[in-house]
């Protein structure tokens, strides 16, 4: 929350912060839904103790959503008219550098879900600014589900080579994480075990024997996750740690790299064949020094960081088509993608 603080400050900084409101919303759309259905099944999990063999059902709760957002974004020739929006659909060219038109457009979506038992609030935000010489952008995306999370800031020149195909240079800011940092150092034991026992106690969970041999395992809330040593191990031990990790690393404070950018972007449609490219390339790094910044951890050494889109699609003729579309991000030597690739045959 407080990145998407710093993504609302910035707004009034940029230039095409000056717009009246009825020019800046008007043909956007303002949604917001509920969606949801099942989760994965329920799973069997047994075990072996002293009184035999027992069995512990590991139910996972169905999945929803609460979706809200505001958006105005130009609709690509390629892309269908959709009456209504619930915020699932999956628009490849959001993540383009530039649009279909000049001018002010953004997004602002918000996603609160229970994913395969496990709640997440997910967020899409980016501003963009496209004129002839130059670009304006600001985004961030958290995706809890893929541990995604980042906020980027980018200022452009941009060099139009004709009216389907530009280049564009500048200054890209962004906000890295920490690295290097491992919370569980000071819990590992000579042989190099982690006293996860000390830790999860610390943690607010609970043991308590019956005095017959039996134990009950209890999270912090006090209810019981566990009557046995090894599902206590083997499910909730590592349930413990990642929660640990996460709750050191959030402690530890994110701060903002500069890194040099270049890209291009391409666009071409007919009704019968279009394609949209892009990319982005950061070859170069400022290093502004710190004990958990990605140049001490890279032994101080330069990385590329890069991302793109594609989007391609050809009718055959009257009945068939073919599509491919998808993007891919790496920054950091951390990889996200997503892709689908298709054909369709209409019967007339």
């Amino acid at each position: 929350m407080k990145k998407l603080i710093i993504l609302l400050a910035l707004i009034p900084t940029v230039a095409f912060a000056q717009l009246d409101l009825k020019k800046t919303f008007k043909f956007a759309t303002f949604y917001g839904a509920v969606n949801g259905g099942n989760s994965i099944s329920d799973q069997d999990v047994w075990s072996v103790t002293h009184d035999g063999l027992q069995n512990e059902i590991i139910e996972t709760p169905f999945d929803y959503s609460f979706i809200f957002g505001v958006r105005k974004i130009a609709r690509m020739g390629y892309e269908p008219k959709e009456a209504f929006k619930n915020g699932t659909e999956n628009s490849y060219s959001d993540a383009a550098t530039i649009g279909k038109v000049k001018g002010f457009e953004f997004l602002f979506e918000l996603d609160y879900k229970r994913q395969q038992g496990i709640n997440y609030l997910d967020q899409n935000h980016f501003i963009r600014y496209v004129g002839d010489n130059y670009i304006i952008k600001t985004e961030y995306l958290m995706n809890g589900f893929a541990d995604v999370e980042y906020f980027e800031m980018s200022e452009r020149y941009r060099y139009k080579l004709n009216k389907k195909f530009s280049f564009n240079i500048g200054a890209a800011q962004r906000l890295a994480e920490p690295y290097g940092y491992d919370p569980l150092a000071e819990w590992k034991l000579s042989n190099g075990n982690i006293h996860y026992t000390y830790l999860a106690i610390q943690e607010g969970y609970t043991m308590e024997f019956d005095g017959d041999g039996g134990v009950e395992y209890c999270d912090p809330s006090g209810r019981c996750v566990a009557t046995d040593a090894a599902v206590w191990e083997a499910v909730i031990i590592p349930t413990v740690l990642s929660d640990y990790t996460e709750q050191q690393r959030n402690l530890l404070k994110s701060k903002f790299e500069y890194s040099l950018v270049v890209g291009f972007d391409y666009y071409h449609y007919t009704k019968d064949f279009w394609l949209h490219s892009w990319g982005n390339l950061m070859p170069y790094h400022y290093d502004s020094g710190g004990e958990f910044s990605y140049h001490n951890y890279n032994d101080g050494n330069q990385w590329m960081d890069y991302s793109g889109g594609l989007i391609l699609g050809y009718k055959l003729n009257k009945h068939l088509g073919i599509f491919t579309e998808g993007k891919y991000n790496k920054y950091w030597n951390r990889a996200w993608h997503d892709f689908s690739v298709g054909i369709n045959y209409v019967v007339f």
